[in-house]
């Protein structure tokens, strides 16, 4: 690698009121080399990412690019002087092709004409050389993830970018994805393209990153190359301490507490059959948008199939009503936790006894039991350390990791039988996701069968004893975790295998 770096950020410091989100951040940037940025929710990394792609400006500090003293004040000027960014959320127009996506932008709106002959010849070559391959005339939204994912960085590359910024670019991809993503990445390194790679999957930053940054508290307490570190020291790092490794003990399965039998939702879901026992956690892979969430809705009663038996605990419910379900002691952790999950302008008391506020203990006659509520609530804050919050904080002050604590004791203070529980760590940082999986365990452990969706992978394979598969609202057979292939999963999540 050349000596001197491409990007230099040196003293970066941002405050949001009393908030210090950046405190006097140096990191340097070197052709060729893939850079790993960590840390915790509230690390700072993407305050900093925003001051250098133009969101934000710093308070303090300074920013080089190429050797060249830099002031971003928008994501234009970022791109003008060689830097892109692509959004863990891609920024693309649905309605578009391909190469509309990437040629918008980069001609003068006053033109009356656009060169796309010349655009198209340019994007082929782009994609011949990194092995982006992906249609010029399809249209955005017929793209599967992944390829979504290579239009965002051929829309880079095409507006000449040497330092590309990728955030969490591994979320939502299978493992076949991911693998070629990574293969794309070391021919853009080869050919002299620096990458600021964001990810809380810490085996990929150790597979793929050169550098890796640790990030806490908005300093930096780590910039070690990435092959003197382990995954554990790494975890350690980010979050001041060493964190336990979940684990699932083997465990005979009971009885069933869910199944579905024929379940059919036009165009959403085709003749669904699925088992949830005691004591089990089973799991549901599939890439984004394959009916997780009409499955989820329908098991909570939300969504009436059109056909198909719905039974917990052995007895048929039919029509399944929210009512119903909560009568039944199905416990739910929905997906949105912000939208569906809590009500934002409620305390934290009030939410905890949404589905149970006309139980004996806090209801009497039309008359709401407050200070039992209030006493319940406390106690539930304290066994699930929900952070810097009494029973009178309203939820929307919370963090997102405290807000999903808070779901679990409500959830898990009734020892359920059953949990159906929908992405429940997404956005969560490694701390959090660490309590929220012992907590799922724990339940299992307690006799509880619970339903996983999940997009994660890792998560899956940590938790789950068994594994289906759902494409295009078509459901696999379900495997033992001992069976599962990595390779054979990410097929059948992208229907290269019949489900």
């Amino acid at each position: 690698m050349n000596p001197d770096p491409v990007l230099r950020l040196h003293q970066i410091s941002k405050r949001f009121g009393s908030l210090v989100a950046n405190d006097r951040i140096s990191l340097d940037l070197y052709a060729g080399e893939i850079l790993a940025l960590l840390g915790e929710n509230g690390a700072g990394k993407t305050t900093l990412m925003n001051i250098l792609f133009g969101h934000y400006v710093a308070d303090s500090g300074s920013i080089e690019a190429f050797g060249q003293p830099l002031k971003v004040t928008s994501p234009r000027t970022a791109i003008t002087a060689g830097i892109g960014m692509v959004h863990q959320h891609f920024t693309l127009a649905d309605n578009l092709t391909v190469l509309d996506n990437i040629m918008l932008g980069t001609e003068p709106l006053w033109g009356i004409w656009q060169n796309r002959s010349a655009a198209k010849q340019r994007l082929a070559s782009l994609s011949n050389q990194f092995g982006l391959v992906v249609d010029p005339e399809m249209r955005v939204a017929t793209l599967s993830v992944g390829e979504r994912q290579r239009v965002e960085i051929l829309k880079a590359l095409y507006r000449q970018v040497k330092i590309l910024i990728l955030d969490e670019p591994t979320a939502v991809l299978t493992p076949q994805e991911t693998a070629a993503l990574f293969a794309t990445l070391k021919q853009l390194t080869a050919a002299g393209l620096s990458i600021i790679f964001i990810s809380h999957k810490l085996r990929e930053v150790i597979n793929i990153s050169d550098r890796v940054i640790v990030l806490r508290s908005g300093q930096v307490v780590s910039d070690v190359p990435t092959k003197a570190v382990t995954v554990a020291q790494l975890a350690e790092q980010m979050v001041g301490r060493s964190l336990p490794v979940p684990k699932r003990e083997p465990k005979r399965a009971g009885n069933p507490v869910l199944s579905l039998s024929d379940l059919t939702i036009p165009e959403k879901l085709h003749q669904v059959n699925l088992t949830v026992r005691q004591s089990e956690i089973v799991g549901i892979a599939g890439v984004s948008g394959n009916g997780q969430t009409t499955l989820f809705d329908v098991i909570s009663g939300l969504t009436t199939p059109s056909q198909g038996i719905v039974r917990f605990y052995g007895k048929q419910v039919q029509p399944a009503t929210p009512a119903g379900i909560i009568r039944a002691g199905v416990a739910r952790i929905p997906e949105d936790r912000q939208q569906t999950g809590l009500i934002g302008d409620m305390n934290l008391w009030e939410n905890l006894i949404l589905e149970t506020h006309s139980a004996p203990t806090f209801g009497h006659r039309g008359w709401l039991k407050r200070r039992s509520a209030q006493i319940y609530a406390d106690r539930i804050i304290q066994q699930f350390d929900v952070r810097g919050a009494t029973t009178t904080t309203p939820v929307r002050l919370l963090s997102g990791g405290n807000m999903q604590k808070l779901i679990l004791g409500r959830v898990l203070a009734a020892q359920p039988r059953l949990i159906v529980a929908s992405q429940p760590t997404r956005g969560l940082d490694l701390g959090a996701v660490t309590e929220v999986h012992q907590r799922l365990l724990a339940a299992r452990s307690n006799g509880a069968g619970i339903l996983l969706i999940s997009e994660d992978l890792d998560e899956l394979l940590t938790l789950c004893d068994r594994i289906y598969v759902l494409y295009r609202g078509n459901l696999s057979d379900s495997w033992p975790i001992e069976q599962v292939n990595l390779q054979e999963l990410g097929l059948r999540m992208t229907g290269t295998i019949s489900p």
